[in-house]
C-alpha cells in the first residue's frame, strides 16, 4: 500500500480530535482498519494487507492515543468521554466526513470488539468485515485474560497481582495510571505491560510487543486499556454475540490462533456460530499475533471483498 495521501484531526466533539488518514486508489473499495488496545494507535504494517490498486484505505487513531488530542498519557486528560459508544460514534463520524457510503471494516484484537459494536449499530454501513484475533471483551474475557490465564504463569500473575492492593484489580491499575505522580505512572504502565508481554511469550512466535513501547504511548495504552476493562468496555455483558443476527448478509471472515492463550478460540467460536454466514478458520499453529498463515488468509479475504 502506498504512502497516505490524506490525512488530518476531525473534530468529534467532547473536546476530542481524531488523527485519521487515508491511501490507495479513491476509486477503489473503501475500507477501514479498526486497531487493537485499546489505545495502542493505527497499526504501522496492517495496510500492506490491502491491495492499492482496488483499496481506499483509511486510518485513525481513537481517542486518547497516537496522533489523536489530547492524549491519555496526560493524566489531566478526562476519560469520560472515551466509552466504546463514543467510538462508534466517531467511526460514524468519520466515514460521512469522508463521504463514503460504506466500506469494508477490519478490526484485530480489542479492533474487533469495537467493529463488532460499529457493524451492529451500523449495517446499512458495512459491506464486510475481516476480524482476527477476535475479542468481544466481555466480562468473562477480561477476567480470563488478567487472572484466570495466570495459572499458566503463577510467578508472574503473582508479581502483576502485588503491584498495588486494591481488591479490584484493574480499578486500581486504572487509578495508577491517572495519578499526577508520572513515577506511580510509570511503575504501572510497566507492570501492566510485563504481564502482558509474558503471555506473549508464552505462544508460537511469541515476541513482546508492549515493553519496548516509547513513555508516553505505552502510557496512554495501559491507561486505555485499564479505563476500557475496569468498565467491561462499556458493553452490556455478551451483547455483541447474542446481537449478533444483526450481522445477517453482511460477509464475515473470522481468523483466530488455536493457541491464543489470552483470548482463547471459544470467543471466535461462539461469534461464528450467532453470526449467519460468518466463517471462521482456525489457524492451529498460531497465537494472538498469527503468523504467515493468517496474512495469507487475511490476503484471501481481502482480495475477495474487493469485489
Amino acid at each position: 500500500m502506498t504512502e497516505p495521501d490524506g490525512g488530518g484531526l476531525l473534530d468529534v466533539g467532547d473536546g476530542q480530535r481524531i488523527r485519521w488518514d487515508v491511501r490507495g486508489d479513491p476509486a477503489g473499495t473503501p475500507a477501514v482498519v479498526v486497531h487493537g488496545g485499546p489505545g495502542s494507535g493505527a497499526p504501522t504494517g496492517t495496510h500492506r494487507s490491502f491491495d492499492p490498486a482496488r483499496y481506499r484505505l483509511v486510518q485513525f487513531d481513537q481517542r486518547g492515543c497516537g496522533g489523536s488530542l489530547p492524549h491519555a498519557s496526560d493524566p489531566a486528560t478526562d476519560l469520560s468521554a472515551n466509552t466504546t459508544a463514543h467510538l462508534v460514534a466517531d467511526m460514524e463520524r468519520l466515514r460521512e466526513h469522508l463521504g463514503i457510503e460504506s466500506w469494508v471494516v477490519f478490526g484485530g484484537s480489542w479492533g474487533s470488539t469495537l467493529a463488532l459494536a460499529y457493524a451492529q449499530a451500523h449495517p446499512e454501513r458495512v459491506r464486510a468485515m475481516l476480524l482476527v484475533a477476535v475479542t468481544t471483551t466481555r466480562r468473562s474475557e477480561i477476567d480470563w485474560l488478567y487472572r484466570g490465564v495466570g495459572r499458566f504463569l503463577p510467578r508472574e500473575w503473582a508479581v502483576f497481582r502485588a503491584h498495588h492492593d486494591d481488591p479490584d484489580l484493574l480499578g486500581g491499575y486504572a487509578r495508577l495510571l491517572g495519578d499526577p505522580d508520572p513515577g506511580v505512572r510509570e511503575r504501572a504502565a510497566l507492570a501492566w505491560a510485563t504481564w502482558e508481554d509474558a503471555i506473549l511469550a508464552l505462544e508460537p512466535g511469541g515476541r513482546p510487543v508492549f515493553t519496548p513501547r516509547p513513555g508516553p504511548d505505552l502510557l496512554a495504552l495501559t491507561r486505555l486499556c485499564a479505563h476500557y476493562f475496569s468498565h467491561g468496555a462499556f458493553l452490556e455483558e455478551g451483547v455483541l454475540i447474542r446481537e449478533a443476527g444483526r450481522l445477517a448478509g453482511i460477509p464475515g471472515v473470522l481468523v483466530h490462533g488455536r493457541l491464543d492463550l489470552g483470548g482463547p478460540l471459544t470467543t471466535a467460536w461462539e461469534l461464528s456460530r450467532a453470526w449467519p454466514g460468518a466463517e471462521l478458520h482456525v489457524v492451529d499453529d498460531a497465537g494472538h499475533l498469527g503468523n504467515a498463515e493468517f496474512g495469507r488468509l487475511m490476503r484471501e479475504a481481502l482480495d475477495r471483498f474487493a469485489g
